[in-house]
């Protein structure tokens, strides 16, 4: 065996330290950075979930950054601690053992992992709960490529969505879809889509829920924050998707209440139905599952 110098990597040990400290500071530099550069304002959060969000993701990305700079600084060391020498002369021990060391490097994923997966459905559970009696219910219906919007316990709804054919132009978001949230009331969002796969994304409440045909999804958030929020399809569903654009406000209660008057002026009363769309039967997940094993099990007794 080699005799190896410990001073070489006591050094680097302490670079490493040092490297380590050095990031941890640069994290709480900003406001952005704490945020992990996702939108939004810390001081006031634009629904009851975004801050939970963005701690999971900031926490994440921080942890990940730590392990990478341990795993990069150790990888140094040893590069530094066991190069060869000048005037060594063999081979070193080609094999070695160490069980404990050899368990920590095993056991230690592990936990990390399974510490994510814990704050990850932890967060997932809470984000996709569903209380019993919401007090604002949006029906949002997606098709290519525009969206419509139902206030269902108001029984309005916005005049239907036209495809916006001047995305990128001066004065092209006026003719958006605009939907009205009033703020601080809990509102659950219920979706459709007429024809294909779409996604229900607005960009700032930091959530983004599938629309299947011929099958409901749903959620819920209370928006905290009063403001104009761009909303998006988040799902490749075709040639124009990048038309597939709206616009959310959340305002008062009382202006809230003005616009759904106003909307009944117009005559916009009942809901936009599913009537138009392409796939009129509906469908369940677990219809679908149960139906694909039992064609397998036929498949495979033939």
């Amino acid at each position: 065996m080699i005799p190896q110098s410990s001073h070489g990597s006591l050094r680097t040990a302490r670079w490493a330290v040092g490297l380590t400290l050095a990031s941890l500071t640069l994290v709480g530099c900003s406001d952005a950075q704490q945020r992990g550069f996702l939108p939004g304002d810390t001081e006031q959060e634009v629904t009851n979930q975004t801050g939970r969000i963005v701690n999971l993701w900031s926490g994440s990305w921080v942890t990940l950054m730590v392990v990478g700079l341990i795993v990069w600084g150790l990888i140094i060391w040893c590069a530094i601690a066991y190069r060869r020498k000048k005037g060594d002369t063999g081979f070193p021990v080609q094999l070695r053992y160490h069980v404990p060391l050899e368990m920590i490097f095993t056991l230690l994923p592990v936990v990390m992992i399974m510490s994510l997966f814990y704050f990850t459905q932890r967060d997932a559970t809470e984000i996709e709960a569903l209380s019993e009696n919401p007090d604002v219910t949006i029906h949002a219906v997606a098709k290519q490529w525009s969206w419509d919007f139902n206030y269902v316990d108001e029984d309005v709804h916005e005049p239907a969505g036209v495809q916006s054919f001047e995305t990128g132009t001066e004065g092209a978001e006026e003719s958006l879809p605009v939907l009205y949230l009033p703020v601080n009331k809990t509102v659950r969002f219920e979706l459709d889509s007429r024809d294909v796969v779409h996604s229900f994304w607005v960009v700032d409440f930091l959530y983004k829920k599938d629309m299947f045909p011929g099958h409901s999804t749903s959620f819920e958030v209370t928006p905290t924050k009063e403001g104009t929020y761009k909303g998006k399809c988040a799902e490749l569903c075709g040639e124009y998707h990048s038309d597939m654009l709206f616009n959310v406000k959340v305002v008062s209660q009382e202006e809230y209440d003005q616009h759904m008057q106003e909307l009944r002026d117009q005559g916009n009363t009942g809901q936009l139905g599913l009537d138009l769309n392409r796939e009129q039967q509906d469908w369940s997940i677990r219809e679908k599952d149960a139906e694909r094993d039992q064609k397998k099990i036929e498949e495979d007794s033939k």
